[in-house]
């Protein structure tokens, strides 16, 4: 696609790798439901592809547009998000290699990096990645990778990549970006200083629950090429129909984060004057400690807002009182999510430092009537704490 002429995100997600087919026209990518391709003469590939775990036209138009919107070199799509993680610590590490992690990361993170990387080998350090000199003081000879959330999962916190880029950089390690939370539509950390980002697309680029998938994006091709050796050789890609689904909801992502946003930010005003909870967590709120950095970072804060109601008892009675916020897991979708993350996302991570408060309420707002979302909450806390 010609980048003289579409610049815009929107665009971008909607025209970058999805070009009308040649055959018929159509201006939706066909989705290329197969595992095999014929060949012209014995290793002579029409168009590149031989087997859809090396190569499958939706998969490519997918991880081109993914590319694209991050501003990246390469982009390769997953099964899920944990499959690209793991891709990328077998193609990156060692046996004996160190990674910072973040000191309060997503659950199924810390569960990879705990339970399967480091029998593996793999020496890892929650570390608060607010606190640059923490950071700095945490790296090793060793250390190959600064694992990154921001907004982190669930607790909101907010990290400054460019500075996280410099230390990174410095040790001669890579900086590792999961941008789940913010999408390339809010925040594109390659442009400040990252190597890679990683997302699960299940989530907001997907943004209609209805399929599961991964994704990494590199700064560099060299490093895109060197991941793509993995991806081919691990095979935890994401199937055709997968990645056409996910090009899909990549079309309205940035319509969808705009009221996403906004939802959440009604509902984080409302909850900071309710004097039944004890504080919220959204980085769109001056108070928020990372306000500053994710103003400057970000186009907005995001979909995402948590809170502490003061007891373990009151949290589970929010979560089980609503009506319209639909008590699950996941995030990112059309509808509004609520959860308990204490015994639900972040169950595997109890016990260990990054065990989550048990008053916390993480809610994902949707992108319904937000006077419905704002009457539904509030109903649900009168009832919790009465």
């Amino acid at each position: 696609m010609d980048k003289d002429v579409h610049q815009g995100f929107e665009t971008l997600a909607i025209h970058a790798g999805q070009e009308p087919d040649l055959t018929t026209g159509a201006v939706v990518p066909p989705i290329h439901q197969t595992s095999t391709y014929k060949q012209d003469g014995v290793g002579l590939l029409r168009a590149g592809y031989e087997y859809s775990r090396a190569g499958n036209p939706t998969r490519t138009a997918l991880e081109v547009c993914l590319a694209e919107v991050e501003g990246g070199a390469r982009g390769l799509a997953f099964a899920s998000g944990l499959a690209a993680e793991d891709t990328l610590l077998r193609a990156l590490c060692r046996p004996g290699d160190h990674v910072i992690i973040p000191g309060d990361a997503y659950g199924g993170t810390y569960r990879l990096f705990t339970k399967v990387a480091e029998p593996w080998g793999l020496v890892q350090d929650p570390v608060p990645l607010g606190d640059l000199d923490a950071v700095r003081a945490a790296v090793r000879p060793e250390t190959k990778i600064i694992w990154v959330e921001t907004p982190t999962n669930p607790l909101l916190g907010i990290a400054d990549l460019a500075a996280l880029a410099s230390v990174a950089h410095e040790a001669g390690a890579l900086l590792v970006v999961d941008n789940t939370f913010a999408s390339p539509y809010l925040q594109r950390p390659l442009t400040l200083g990252a190597d890679v980002v990683m997302h699960s697309t299940t989530k907001y680029i997907g943004g209609h629950s209805d399929t599961v998938g991964g994704a990494l994006v590199t700064a560099s091709a060299e490093l895109g090429e060197r991941l793509a050796y993995y991806q081919n050789a691990m095979g935890g890609v994401a199937g055709p129909f997968d990645c056409w689904l996910t090009l899909r909801g990549l079309k309205t992502l940035g319509v969808r984060m705009d009221r996403h946003c906004a939802n959440a930010t009604a509902v984080a005003d409302m909850l900071s004057g309710r004097e039944e909870v004890r504080s919220v967590l959204y980085p769109g709120l001056p108070e928020h400690p990372g306000h500053g950095i994710a103003a400057k970072q970000m186009k907005a804060f995001g979909g995402m807002v948590s809170f502490r109601m003061g007891s373990e008892e009151e949290a589970v009675r929010v979560c089980e009182s609503t009506k319209l916020f639909i008590l699950g897991e996941s995030l990112g979708g059309v509808e509004s999510l609520i959860e308990h993350p204490g015994r639900m996302t972040h169950a595997s991570a109890k016990g260990s430092p990054l065990e989550v408060p048990g008053d916390l309420v993480r809610l994902s707002v949707g992108i319904e009537d937000v006077d419905d979302l704002l009457r539904d909450l509030e109903r649900a806390i009168t009832a919790a704490t009465r």
